[in-house]
């Protein structure tokens, strides 16, 4: 037996170190290959009606019926449309948002990793509810990007690390109240997406330090079908300037697909936790979320429909989806979605 056994750790020490570390490698890179998991929701607003709904039924409320997709996500991100804070003096318009601190408790029970701040209400209470905003989303350890105490904190993208690859969400804005909440060297504000500098350098930036770069623009006209002619023109920049993904909103209505360099450009998912708007009617309530899979070079994504009932994204039957998917066909450029929501380049 001892004889066996030292013949035995012969043969072990005389196996070639490389095959040990070509196994090794091999299996590191397997990990690095399995698919990465995202999905993207659009406008989240906790005051005004949802507020109301809130205080009736408490912060779990608007993510109830959507919480059990989002939490398989390996990162779920969305636009939050409201400052957080109890602080502050509203801005001359003509709607000013103010959410509670603990309605971020509702975004932390439906798995919600980060969101965007760059859009036309982080300001709506001022800088200082802005940056409350941001301490109370660390403090519920929820991620962020679009805004912060200078320029170089507002285009900072989230970055998650899932399967050994390095994700990144960055938040700009084409739709601001007002040039003072633009963010600057020394002047906290959002990210601003009305020149192209700095925005597509830091978008080349993340490109180079990350493996995969989303922009989640605010942009366009609300309550339009179609985005405008700057808005394609962009989204194609930002793209040749390293963006794998663009994911839009600000319309409050579900806008098309296009493709470019194989690349998917989503215009708008329309709202996912929101008021009814008078003005945009019954189809600000018409909203989706976005599957996004990314498996080395190869990305797909997905929709799932939704609608807001009561100021909650709900899921619905198959002749709600039938209707958003032909929603969608007829919107989009040169992409397509069959039945069961799976989007392609024609």
């Amino acid at each position: 037996m001892k004889k066996l056994f030292c013949l035995i750790l012969v043969i072990v020490m005389l196996i070639p170190a490389s095959i040990v570390s070509a196994a090794g490698t091999t299996t590191q890179a397997k990990s690095k290959d399995k698919p990465i998991n995202l999905v993207f929701a659009g406008d989240i607003l906790l005051d005004g009606y949802v507020g109301n709904q809130i205080d009736r039924f408490g912060n779990l409320y608007p993510f109830k019926k959507v919480a059990p997709i989002l939490k398989k996500a390996d990162m779920a991100f969305a636009n939050l449309e409201t400052p957080v804070s109890i602080r502050g003096k509203a801005a001359d318009k003509t709607f000013a948002f103010r959410s509670k601190p603990d309605t971020l408790k509702g975004l932390v029970y439906a798995g919600i990793d980060g969101v965007t701040l760059a859009n036309n209400h982080i300001l709506d209470y001022g800088q200082q509810a802005m940056l409350d905003t941001i301490t109370h989303l660390k403090r519920q350890k929820i991620g962020y990007t679009g805004a912060g105490r200078n320029i170089d904190e507002a285009f900072k993208p989230y970055v998650q690390n899932i399967n050994g690859k390095k994700v990144a969400v960055l938040g700009v804005s084409r739709v601001l109240s007002d040039n003072s909440w633009i963010a600057g060297k020394n002047h906290p504000g959002a990210a601003s997406a009305y020149t192209m500098e700095p925005m597509l350098t830091h978008i080349k930036k993340s490109a180079k330090t990350n493996d995969y770069t989303i922009v989640y623009i605010h942009w366009n006209q609300e309550f339009a079908d179609y985005p405008e002619e700057y808005a394609r023109t962009m989204a194609k920049k930002m793209i040749d300037a390293g963006a794998d993904i663009i994911i839009g909103s600000h319309s409050h209505t579900l806008m098309g697909i296009e493709y470019y360099k194989n690349k998917p450009i989503y215009y708008s998912l329309g709202n996912f936790v929101f008021n009814r708007s008078t003005r945009g009617g019954d189809k600000t309530l018409l909203s989706m979320m976005v599957h996004v899979e990314i498996q080395g070079s190869k990305i797909t994504s997905r929709i799932t429909p939704v609608k807001i009932i009561q100021g909650q994204p709900n899921l619905m039957d198959k002749k709600y989806n039938k209707e958003i998917i032909a929603k969608l066909n007829k919107l989009s450029y040169n992409a397509k979605i069959d039945a069961n929501g799976n989007v392609s380049k024609k």
